[in-house]
């Protein structure tokens, strides 16, 4: 570990909770899916403890099976707009699907909301894993697993080459002259590919981060191989510190292969830390949550990842059953691992519902407890930073309060803004502009001829 690298921070404003049943908690405001004031206030408070982020998760469809905040919560680059105006360092990163949705306009959305908060954009690729998404947007099929993630690949070099679009120095806006612009400093797009034809050029300048931060949320072998070639940053999830390292160690070394260092793509696994006082408030505080699901709402839960599938038809106290291909055209990574688990601990439907829908965070215990297992993670490479989820009420505030002033006395969590983009506070470099870098190499190279040819007479002088 370098002496320079710090933790990052992220926290997820997730309305009502991700799970069937928090939303019945005393604590929990009943309607904080759509409440404006909770989501300013969640923010607010990750800004207070020095968070380089917050995050709005999205998917495009719905069931009566749903989770309730799925059921009903906002757009995420609508809600990040509002949050923009409200904070003034923390960045602002929402999901937006590859699958169902077209480059141009999208690039456009988040190359405004860069502007908008200054430079604190960050955009979550992601695929959309439900099979029913394909229902909402005029489509006969849903993309296969491998076919969505070559959209995302292409999506995103259509992305990257439209907010390249002007370079940084294109508005010259002199009133005197009437030069609004550098018409040299504007440039098409102009790309043909297999999934896109996009002319360009994007109708907003670059912004002060020079594009926003791309984040990747896909843990299997597709997903972590366009991480490592595209992304800055990886949300994840592990429910072991060994499988985490393994992880992190993996896709760094993809990036290596697409030349790439290993500190230009940081690994954000989501947590869920349940923060008491003592371990036993903490306990408690679990408890709590725990008691409101029934076997029937588990089951709900599961199916979600196996694109709904309706698990009531099995016996509750068998053996996990054997789904077969279910399930791996969604959320791969996840339910491979969910089948894989049950398997070998040999557990039943009932075990595999309660666990996935109420699983019992390795971050649980007093502040001191929860800042040792942080600081273990990310000392010992298992993650970059982490996306902290809160699954009880209270657990930003809990977390910022009583976890964070351990962190930064221990000296790996920061005490104030490094800067005041996104790139800048997770210390990723700005993008030069491939037009711009071009030019720059193209007159490098004019230089360097010229000094030769010089060079050459200066010798054929002294020779003659």
């Amino acid at each position: 570990m370098t002496q320079s690298r710090k933790l990052r921070l992220g926290a997820i404003i997730h309305g009502v909770g991700s799970s069937m049943s928090t939303w019945r908690h005393p604590d929990i405001l009943s309607d904080a899916s759509i409440n404006i004031e909770y989501y300013k206030q969640q923010a607010l408070i990750a800004e207070t403890g020095k968070f380089d982020l917050v995050f709005i998760a999205d998917g495009l469809f719905i069931n009566e099976k749903s989770i309730p905040h799925f059921l009903n919560r906002f757009e995420p680059i609508t809600i990040l707009s509002a949050l923009a105006a409200v904070t003034s360092r923390i960045g602002l990163v929402g999901t937006l699907s590859t699958s169902y949705s077209e480059p141009f306009t999208v690039s456009r959305q988040f190359a405004s909301l860069d502007h908008i908060s200054g430079g604190r954009a960050g955009w979550n690729v992601v695929t959309s894993p439900l099979e029913g998404s394909a229902l909402n947007f005029s489509k006969k099929d849903h993309p296969t697993h491998g076919q969505r993630y070559r959209i995302a690949e292409e999506y995103l070099e259509v992305a990257k080459g439209l907010w390249d679009s002007w370079e940084d120095d294109a508005f010259v806006r002199d009133k005197e002259s009437g030069v609004f612009f550098d018409p040299a400093k504007l440039h098409k797009l102009n790309h043909k590919g297999e999934n896109f034809a996009v002319q360009g050029p994007l109708n907003i300048a670059r912004s002060r981060q020079g594009q926003p931060v791309v984040f990747q949320a896909g843990s299997s072998d597709s997903g972590r191989t366009l991480a490592a070639k595209t992304a800055d940053a990886v949300f994840t999830g592990h429910e072991t510190i060994e499988e985490a390292k393994s992880f992190y160690r993996d896709v760094k070394q993809r990036a290596a292969l697409y030349g790439r260092s290993a500190d230009e793509l940081l690994i954000f696994p989501g947590i869920d830390p349940i923060v008491g006082r003592t371990r036993e408030e903490a306990e408690r505080k679990y408890k709590e949550i725990t008691d409101l699901i029934s076997p029937e709402t588990a089951l709900k839960y599961l199916g979600r990842f196996f694109d709904h599938h309706d698990f009531s038809v099995y016996e509750l106290d068998a053996p996990f059953p054997e789904l077969g291909d279910i399930g791996s055209n969604s959320f791969r990574s996840g339910t491979d691992k969910i089948k894989q688990k049950a398997k070998e601990q040999g557990l039943t439907l009932r075990q595999v519902a309660l666990q996935t829908a109420s699983p019992r965070s390795g971050f649980l215990g007093s502040a001191e407890e929860v800042a040792d297992q942080v600081q273990r993670w990310f000392e010992e490479e298992a993650a970059d930073g982490f996306i902290i989820h809160s699954s009880v009420p209270h657990a930003l505030d809990d977390f910022v309060e009583l976890v964070v002033p351990i962190l930064q006395e221990r000296g790996i969590y920061r005490t104030e803004y490094e800067a005041d983009t996104l790139r800048g506070n997770l210390g990723l470099s700005k993008p030069v502009n491939r037009y711009t870098k071009a030019r720059q190499e193209a007159e490098a190279a004019e230089q360097h001829a010229g000094r030769a040819e010089v060079e050459a007479a200066a010798s054929a002088a002294r020779q003659g």
